[in-house]
């Protein structure tokens, strides 16, 4: 079993990397889009993030759920903000921060917490 939640872990760390990769590489540009990194990355979150939680749930760990439920919560919140703004030819100033911040905070939060 530890084998399998250390695989969906590095699963999760690939999700975050290419939300936040494809953002990060937006920073300095004209024009902010939300690329095919981070709308996969999102769902690579999304769906780690329930398999990590059902790992954890089965086993004989302690969950923190007010932690799990708050990162949920702001992932949830990137998803759709990402979803909402991957068609557009250009992304709003405002949510483009806003999934660039909370996909900091969200890691922040699995660090410090």
């Amino acid at each position: 079993m530890d084998i399998l939640y250390n695989v969906f872990v590095l699963l999760h760390f690939v999700g975050f990397a290419a939300l936040f990769g494809g953002a990060f590489t937006q920073v300095k540009g004209p024009r902010r889009i939300v690329n095919a990194a981070m709308f996969h990355g999102a769902l690579t979150q999304v769906v780690t993030g329930i398999v990590l939680l059902l790992l954890l749930e089965l086993g004989d760990n302690a969950v923190n759920h007010m932690k799990l439920g708050i990162k949920f919560l702001v992932l949830g919140v990137i998803t759709v903000l990402v979803l909402l703004n991957r068609k557009k030819t250009s992304v709003p100033g405002g949510a483009f921060w806003a999934i660039f911040g909370l996909t900091f905070a969200n890691a922040a939060l699995a660090v410090f917490w």
